[in-house]
């Protein structure tokens, strides 16, 4: 499987090629570099390569180390770009080279000392803020979108927290950028709400989708059913291990072992990072089992499966679980009841189709006819759902907290917003559906920023 959450970042430190002294400059990367590699080493799946072997000060100062780092990050494969600025920076360059890569881009400076004298000229050593200023013109004038950490000292908690965010950003932008969606069927008849336009997310997104038919994805189930006996054995014996198993049989377990194995088998096939899956009829008639636990379990394995064949789910699914970078699973749920006590409380709610990982601390999770039967971890979630209406594309992202509620069947969570008849009406107005994508964690701002760095999406951030 496309791992999308390991990162690749090319770090270039910049400095103005005459005034401020480059003395001075190369003293601040002495300093500087050090600390971001602190904050690098904390960040997880995540690969540094900088530019110390392109010129002896490892600065990028000239347009002639241009070229040479494109060609330097390009063959690694840099997933995003950052340019910490030194004293004034060097922007033309720095926008060029921005350009050609074409990735997210980060953007900052520590704050400068005190002028160390009033009566020399000049006194600024290193004018770090008012080269940032330049440098973001020369970007927008090269069509370069770009994230910003305030111009803040080096120890600031700012700048780890922004680092750390702008990461998440980058991987939810690379999640987007290699998406490959595998179409199960079709939709259920009646889902006229999962509609979309295929051509429209290959020519504006490059979004590719690859629909299976029923007939293979019921011969490849069969095939493994027969032929990977210790595999499906295997993977029921793990089920019976860490599930509760209510009114399912071996045999439906067996079954339930050989959809999993075999959707897996297609989207490696087909090299697939996330799966719309059609889920009323065609498994049910062909192997007596419902799909709903199954696409939470591969959900849990990192291989995010959207129900009723919603493909603009898989779509939110992709964003939502680049941001969180494997610290948690995502989850896609109907939105369906107001809270009967707690007017800003919303029932977010599936047949079973969450995965585990997401449950209640003092719960066990359940199988019960094929569906998982659990509450998910009262915490904070982002939710998000990417949607469109006559060519205009635009991604709703909200926070809520998960709270106490009447319990019910399948998978649920009650969350609080701050707002939800606001949030009600906004959905409602659209182009949204009944269905969007949560996972733990407050990722809204992360989410907004990435929609900088995918022209043609707006973001709609909750009211």
């Amino acid at each position: 499987m496309y791992d999308f959450s390991h990162m690749v970042l090319g770090v270039v430190p910049t400095r103005r090629d005459t005034f401020p002294a480059p003395a001075n400059a190369r003293a601040v990367k002495e300093i500087m570099m050090p600390r971001l590699r602190e904050i690098f080493d904390g960040i997880p799946d995540l690969t540094v390569v900088d530019i110390d072997d392109i010129n002896e000060e490892g600065l990028l100062f000239d347009y002639d180390a241009v070229p040479l780092i494109e060609k330097k990050f390009k063959d690694v494969g840099v997933d995003a770009v950052f340019f910490p600025h030194c004293n004034f920076g060097q922007e033309e360059p720095v926008a060029m080279l921005a350009k050609k890569l074409n990735v997210p881009v980060l953007l900052w400076g520590p704050r400068d000392e005190y002028p160390p004298d009033p009566n020399v000229f000049p006194n600024r050593q290193t004018d770090i803020q008012c080269g940032l200023f330049a440098t973001t013109k020369a970007l927008t004038r090269y069509d370069v979108p770009f994230t910003y950490i305030e111009n803040c000292w080096m120890d600031s908690p700012v700048l780890k927290q922004g680092i750390e965010d702008f990461i998440r950003t980058a991987s939810a932008v690379k999640a987007f950028r290699n998406l490959r969606i595998m179409q199960l069927s079709t939709r259920p008849r009646q889902f006229l709400s999962v509609k979309y336009n295929e051509s429209e997310l290959l020519e504006k997104f490059g979004i590719e989708v690859v629909p299976v038919e029923s007939a293979e994805i019921v011969r490849t189930i069969k095939n493994i059913l027969e032929n990977r006996t210790e595999d499906v054995n295997a993977l029921v014996s793990e089920w019976k291990r860490d599930y509760e198993i209510l009114n399912d049989s071996d045999e439906t377990l067996s079954n339930m072992a050989g959809l999993a194995l075999g959707i897996r088998t297609l989207a490696d096939k087909y090299k697939c990072t996330t799966v719309a899956g059609e889920c009323w009829s065609m498994v049910r008639a062909s192997f007596a089992v419902n799909c709903c636990f199954v696409w939470g379990y591969l959900t849990g394995t990192g291989l995010p499966v959207a129900c009723e064949t919603d493909v603009l789910g898989s779509v939110t699914s992709a964003l939502l679980q680049g941001a969180a970078r494997k610290e948690h699973d995502t989850f896609l749920a109907d939105i369906t009841i107001r809270h009967p006590e707690n007017d800003n409380a919303e029932l977010f709610w599936h047949c079973g189709p969450f995965p585990a990982s997401l449950i209640r601390k003092d719960l066990k999770p359940a199988i019960k006819t094929q569906r998982g039967s659990y509450e998910l971890e009262h915490t904070d979630y982002t939710l998000a759902r990417f949607d469109q209406a006559k060519g205009n594309y635009s991604l709703f992202i909200g926070e809520g907290k998960g709270v106490d509620g009447p319990p019910t069947d399948g998978n649920y969570a009650w969350i609080e917003v701050k707002d939800w008849v606001a949030w009600e009406k906004q959905l409602m107005y659209g182009p949204y559906i009944h269905h969007c994508v949560g996972t733990p964690g407050k990722l809204k701002e992360v989410m907004i920023e990435a929609c900088k760095y995918i022209p043609g999406l707006t973001p709609d951030p909750a009211v």
